[in-house]
């Protein structure tokens, strides 16, 4: 027998949350389907000493604010809590074990199949993420199966890398840290960067640097960009004689241009500086864990940590969607279009000043609105 839903929901992560608190503040009905066994589930997978890079002023999701108790940045577990406090106050009911492998279009409504049936939905809610399958470089001689290359999100702490000569690839805010974590318990790490990188302090002279943005842009004629772009530069300094090219460009307008985030710098800078993060070129071929990088130069490694990123990878369980893509292969807007108006996309738009969380709280008010 096929359920008939009004609302359907995919993920029970923030973004999947965030919909359902809205939705039930506004007393509309749904259903949330969640791979995993628990809300959140891929911050229970995140390594030990994450935390957010946003301060949680501007963390909360619609309708409830974090406890004050919680720390300006939060833990990985204080998200996890958070979340799970979420849940408990809109009386959220995921489904969970829900593996949706198929949804397509029938009638009027959408049909989604899972390992728990067919349901037909007039209204459906992608939420399943950004960060949903790992992204691997295409290197030659790269060997996936190989045990001492993993990728970030296996990487939970320092312990397996300890008395090892390890490799972290990628500076992107988890390359960054990943580094960080290993730098601080001794490890001999070296980090691979193949491009230019932003890098701005999380925190300023004792200030939160997003607090500080956000203040600044308020400012009239760009004035406030120009002032944070300068205090940024000085503050990360010149990174040339390190190996590592840092841009001078505006956060926020990279941010509002390409959706690339800056490096919020937790500390990594100052270990590159001291010389305990070694800064290698982008990689041209590997063979087991010796890698020749586009320099000339070749380095043999006991570990290698993949921080290269996520895909979204919705069109493998939704074909055709991917006329709703952008350039970067994840969702144009936070509303379908054409034979797709009734698809909704919550946690994928990346190109605000707020973070993630920050989107997420807009756009799951306007999902809610408009259903």
């Amino acid at each position: 027998m096929i359920r008939k839903e009004h609302t359907c929901i995919i993920g029970a992560g923030p973004a999947g949350l965030a919909v359902a608190g809205v939705l039930t503040h506004q007393g509309k009905k749904f259903s949330i389907f969640e791979k995993e066994k628990s809300v959140a589930p891929m911050w229970h997978k995140h390594y030990d000493r994450l935390c957010l890079h946003t301060v949680k002023q501007y963390s909360a999701l619609p309708y409830f604010s974090i406890p004050k108790r919680f720390p300006t940045y939060l833990t990985r577990e204080n998200v996890i809590e958070y979340m799970e406090l979420y849940k408990d106050h809109f009386k959220i009911n995921p489904e969970f074990d829900t593996d949706v492998s198929n949804i397509k279009k029938k009638d009027t409504f959408w049909e989604i199949e899972s390992n728990k049936g067919l349901v037909h939905c007039e209204n459906l809610v992608i939420c399943s993420g950004i960060n949903r399958t790992p992204n691997y470089p295409s290197w030659q001689g790269l060997d996936r199966s190989n045990k001492n290359i993993v990728h970030s999100r296996a990487y939970k702490n320092p312990d397996p890398f300890l008395n090892k000569k390890t490799l972290v690839v990628g500076m992107g805010n988890t390359g960054a840290e990943i580094a960080l974590d290993l730098a601080n318990h001794n490890v001999d790490v070296d980090l691979s960067v193949r491009s230019i990188v932003n890098i701005a302090p999380r925190d300023l002279f004792g200030r939160p640097s997003q607090k500080s943005a956000k203040m600044l842009e308020k400012f009239p004629f760009g004035i406030g960009d120009k002032i944070g772009t300068f205090m940024k530069n000085l503050a990360v300094g010149d990174l040339s004689k390190y190996g590592l090219e840092h841009s001078r460009k505006s956060v926020v307008k990279q941010l509002k241009e390409t959706g690339k985030t800056a490096v919020l710098d937790l500390g990594t800078v100052a270990k590159i500086k001291e010389g305990k993060i070694k800064i290698k070129k982008g990689i041209k071929d590997i063979h087991d864990t010796s890698v020749n990088f586009a320099d000339g130069t070749r380095k043999q490694y006991d570990k290698i940590i993949l921080a290269t990123g996520y895909k979204a990878k919705i069109e493998e369980f939704f074909p055709n969607i991917e006329t709703q893509f952008n350039q970067d292969n994840i969702p144009k807007n936070w509303k379908g279009t054409g034979e797709f108006d009734s698809v909704y996309f919550c946690g994928f738009d990346n190109y605000k000043l707020g973070g993630i969380l920050g989107t997420i709280f807009t756009d799951s008010q306007k999902i809610a609105n408009d259903i």
